[in-house]
């Protein structure tokens, strides 16, 4: 190991991506296509919060009030996908389990509907198709739903990927397109003159590069070297989710997303093409916690199967801990900063996966020189003057109630993240980046 302070130079690149989740890797591959030497640097070979994502491709239903330019973008960004999963598939020969059946969002109680309806109205504001059904459609688009459904709303455009399988397929596009990845923790930006030079890990080892893109997620402002804004403007948001795997011979219980308000308590159910469905999503200010907790199982759980009772037959094959980037408006910080070379592709928050390809076009395009779609506009130039991250979500979407676990350490054995499990054995993953 090098003494203490001397950084070794062991590896060049012209470009070094910092984060290998999916925004990271879609850099690197639109770059490394280009006929750029590209490094991806990552601690795991991008299991971050990627790995543990829903992989929901949701603008309408992610739309909230005073959101109408995330709202904007993100309708740009599943525009993009669209070209970007074909392309990749193409690339590699893959299926990244792309449903294009839409999200059901459906009321529990009358109290519920109303809110429904007020969402409902908001979309329509916002020029999004949504239609109003009541209780026997939605049981005719989704038989197991609960006879208790009061009502709920299609949003036909929305989509969704599945995340392992996507991650998968961009590891493999970054690999064949010649892009290297390195495994190992990045602890500094190494800065000349105002001028990016590359970047140090934590083990003393530095790769030198001509250009740097910082797509870390939550842990980009941990980042020495890192400009303060960027440093103040990222935060960890916690999300637990569980998965839930059909048993032998049993056939899928659900066509596309739901989503749901269950007495005030906010879950969704995202379907795989295997039949598995996960389930989410706590939102949490706990910081770098990563634990597994059984307050957040329980709810999870009980929530779901209020919606859906015969979930209750499904395996529990994994309790999943992610570490979402979240910024005082929830939109991402993307663009150049106040160091030569250095660019910026974070706080991606909740939409990481649904924004990934348009990001990867808006770096390349600050790369190139050429002009950024105009959606970009709110969410580019946030790196020289930028709010701090907020402690809490900026809009109270979630009960109180999904907060409430204490982040105590964990006895609960962690498994490595790929392998599948034991039928009947459920795993607990966390989020590594």
């Amino acid at each position: 190991m090098p003494a203490k302070g001397v950084a070794i130079v062991s590896a060049r690149a012209e470009l070094v991506v910092v984060g290998g989740g999916v925004v990271g890797l879609a850099i690197a591959w639109q770059a490394a296509q280009a006929g750029t030497n590209v490094t991806v640097v990552d601690p795991a070979a991008g299991e971050a919060a990627s790995w543990v994502a829903a992989g929901m491709l949701a603008p309408a239903s992610e739309s909230w009030f005073g959101e109408e330019a995330l709202l904007r973008l993100n309708l740009l960004a599943v525009d993009r996908f669209r070209a970007f999963a074909a392309a990749l598939e193409t690339a590699t020969g893959a299926d990244i389990g792309l449903r294009r059946d839409g999200t059901l969002a459906v009321s529990y109680d009358s109290g519920d509907r109303a809110a429904l309806a007020r969402s409902a109205a908001l979309r329509r504001a916002y020029g999004l198709p949504v239609e109003e059904l009541d209780r026997a459609q939605c049981r005719r688009l989704e038989p197991f739903l609960s006879a208790d459904v009061q009502g709920g709303v299609l949003a036909a455009g929305d989509w969704s990927v599945d995340n392992r399988r996507y991650l998968a397929a961009l590891r493999r596009a970054v690999t064949d397109a010649g892009a290297g990845q390195l495994t190992g923790r990045v602890a500094r930006l190494e800065v000349v003159a105002d001028r990016v030079a590359g970047v140090t890990l934590t083990d003393g080892h530095m790769v030198a590069a001509e250009t740097v893109v910082l797509a870390a997620g939550a842990w980009s402002g941990s980042i020495d070297g890192v400009p303060e804004p960027v440093r103040r403007g990222v935060r960890p948001v916690k999300g637990q989710l569980l998965r839930l795997r059909l048993p032998q011979r049993m056939p899928p219980v659900l066509q596309r997303t739901v989503r749901a308000t269950v007495r005030g308590f906010d879950v969704y159910l995202v379907p795989r093409t295997d039949g598995e469905v996960v389930v989410g999503a706590t939102v949490e200010e706990r910081g770098f916690d990563r634990t597994v907790t059984a307050a957040a199982v329980h709810d999870l759980l009980r929530d779901a199967m209020t919606l859906v009772p015969v979930l209750g037959e499904l395996v529990l094959a994994e309790m999943c801990v992610g570490l979402r980037p979240g910024t005082a408006d929830n939109g991402p910080i993307v663009g150049g900063t106040d160091v030569d070379g250095l660019i910026v592709a974070t706080g991606h928050y909740r939409n990481g996966v649904l924004q990934s390809a348009a990001t990867a076009e808006a770096v390349m395009a600050v790369l190139t020189g050429a002009p950024l779609p105009a959606e970009w506009a709110p969410f580019t130039g946030r790196t020289a003057v930028y709010p701090p991250a907020a402690r809490w979500p900026i809009w109270s979407r979630w009960s109180p109630a999904r907060s409430r676990a204490s982040p105590s350490p964990s006895t609960a054995r962690w498994c490595p993240a790929a392998p599948g499990p034991t039928p009947g054995s459920p795993t607990v993953t966390e989020s590594k980046s």
